[in-house]
């Protein structure tokens, strides 16, 4: 079932590629593990699906203990400082910085191990008061800050969208964040690449795409729903 699931999104991203005009390659797929067991990720190692995204930090160093091949982390979740130390060196990428404090603190445990950390800044486009992410015209700002940092590049954007049963209604986030993204990277500021725009969700992931997200975070769609009463 779960590589049936994994196959249908992979279509989906493929025909809304087809439908922009876009190559399937120009999107990653990363497949939200969160709350589910080991096992599911690895029937899924079968079909070469290497990128999980993990809201929580224990959860994600327990699985990235026990797994039985090295697969790629994505930290997606919102991130408390105090936790960075122990997923700096497990993470291919932390979606979710949205604050200088935090960036700080990455940098920080970045020179201890030794490593290079991969970010996206997280944008609150839609602006909800339940959601974490800074403010749409504080983002240059922070990201010239966090541009100084030496061991940490930031790589692009992150939003989560509203959840709403209308997929269209999220166009205007999607395009909005795409318009900050290109604005952003056509500064070219020293250490930000912007490549990556990490945007759309299970139930609005290819409408993302229509609009130029190439990093999409899907959980439901893959693993079924999760039980948050455990």
């Amino acid at each position: 079932m779960l590589k049936e699931n994994l196959k249908n999104v992979q279509n989906n991203i493929k025909k809304a590629c087809e439908r922009v005009g876009r190559k399937p390659e120009e999107v990653t797929l990363v497949a939200v593990s969160k709350m589910k067991p080991l096992s599911d990720i690895e029937e899924l190692l079968e079909t070469g699906q290497l990128e999980y995204g993990e809201n929580y930090v224990q959860e994600l160093c327990d699985k990235y203990e026990n797994i039985s091949k090295p697969v790629h982390w994505h930290m997606i979740g919102h991130l408390q400082t105090n936790k960075v130390k122990y997923i700096i060196d497990k993470v291919e990428l932390i979606h979710s910085v949205d604050s200088l404090h935090l960036a700080k603190q990455i940098e920080k445990e970045a020179v201890k191990k030794g490593v290079e950390a991969q970010i996206l800044v997280q944008v609150n486009i839609a602006q909800e008061d339940t959601k974490f992410g800074i403010d749409g015209p504080e983002v240059m700002s922070l990201v010239e800050e966090i541009s100084k940092f030496p061991h940490v590049h930031i790589r692009g954007l992150m939003t989560s969208a509203p959840f709403v049963a209308n997929p269209e209604e999220n166009r205007c986030y999607f395009k909005k964040l795409h318009k900050l993204f290109v604005d952003i990277r056509e500064k070219n500021i020293d250490n930000v690449s912007m490549d990556i725009l990490s945007m759309g969700m299970t139930n609005d992931y290819e409408v993302a795409i229509e609009e130029g997200a190439t990093m999409v975070r899907v959980g439901t769609g893959i693993f079924g729903a999760r039980n948050y009463n455990k």
